[in-house]
C-alpha cells in the first residue's frame, strides 16, 4: 500500500504578495545601478524579478509608484548596513580611521549609486522629489548621529558639529568621484589624512 504522500504546505496570501513586493523593490534597486533612472523601466523590472507584467502594474501602476517605495527600501537597506558595519568597528588608536572606511565604503556602494540616480531624476520630477526628499533627510539625521556615535565627538563643543558635517561631505563627494571610475587608491590617501584631523581636533 503506498504511504499517503505529506501534505504540501502552503504559503499564505499575503506572505507571497510581500515576498513578490520586495522581488520588485530589488530589481528596482539594481536596474537602477545597472542602467539608471532614465534606462529603467517597469518591464525590465518585472522581468529581473519574475513576477509577471499584471502583477506588478497591480502593485506599481507606474514607473514613479516602483521608483518611490524602492526609495523607501532603498533608505531602510542603507541604514541598516551602516548601522550593522558601525556595530562591528574596534575600540583603540584606529578606530577613527576604521569609522572613515566605513563612510567610505557606504558612500562608495551600489546602493549609494542608486540613491544618486534618484536624487538626480528627483531635480526635475516634482512627484519624485517629494518622495526621495523627506527619505533622504532621514538618512542623513541618522547618517549623522551615526557618525557622531562611532568617533565619540562631543557635538557641544563649538566646531565639532561642524567637523562631522564636514567628515559625512567629505565622503559623500568622494563616493561621487568613484561612480565615475575607480578612485579607491586616492580615497584611502585622502582619508588616511584626514583621520589625523579628526583624532587631532576631537582629542
Amino acid at each position: 500500500m503506498t504511504p499517503p504522500s505529506a501534505p504540501v504546505a502552503r504559503v499564505p496570501q499575503q506572505e507571497r504578495t510581500r515576498a513578490m513586493r520586495l522581488r520588485l523593490l530589488e530589481a528596482t534597486v539594481e536596474c537602477l545601478v545597472e542602467h539608471g533612472f532614465a534606462g529603467t523601466s517597469t518591464t525590465l523590472v518585472s522581468e529581473r524579478a519574475g513576477v509577471s507584467r499584471g502583477a506588478q502594474l497591480h502593485h506599481f501602476p507606474t514607473k514613479n509608484d516602483l521608483v518611490v517605495a524602492a526609495v523607501a527600501h532603498l533608505t531602510d537597506i542603507r541604514g541598516a548596513e551602516l548601522q550593522a558595519a558601525v556595530d562591528t568597528l574596534p575600540r583603540g588608536r584606529r578606530r577613527t580611521r576604521a569609522v572613515l572606511a566605513v563612510l567610505g565604503d557606504h558612500f562608495s556602494s551600489p546602493v549609494f549609486a542608486a540613491a544618486l540616480e534618484l536624487w538626480v531624476a528627483a531635480r526635475t520630477d516634482e512627484t519624485l522629489y517629494a518622495a526621495v526628499a523627506p527619505l533622504e533627510q532621514r538618512v542623513g539625521r541618522e547618517t549623522h548621529r551615526l557618525t557622531v556615535e562611532a568617533l565619540g565627538a562631543d557635538e557641544s563643543r563649538p566646531g565639532v558639529r561642524e567637523l562631522v558635517q564636514a567628515t559625512l561631505d567629505l565622503v559623500r563627494g568622494l563616493g561621487l568621484a568613484n561612480t565615475i571610475s575607480d578612485d579607491a587608491r586616492r580615497r584611502r590617501r585622502i582619508l588616511d589624512h584626514w583621520a589625523d584631523v579628526l583624532d587631532r581636533e576631537l582629542a
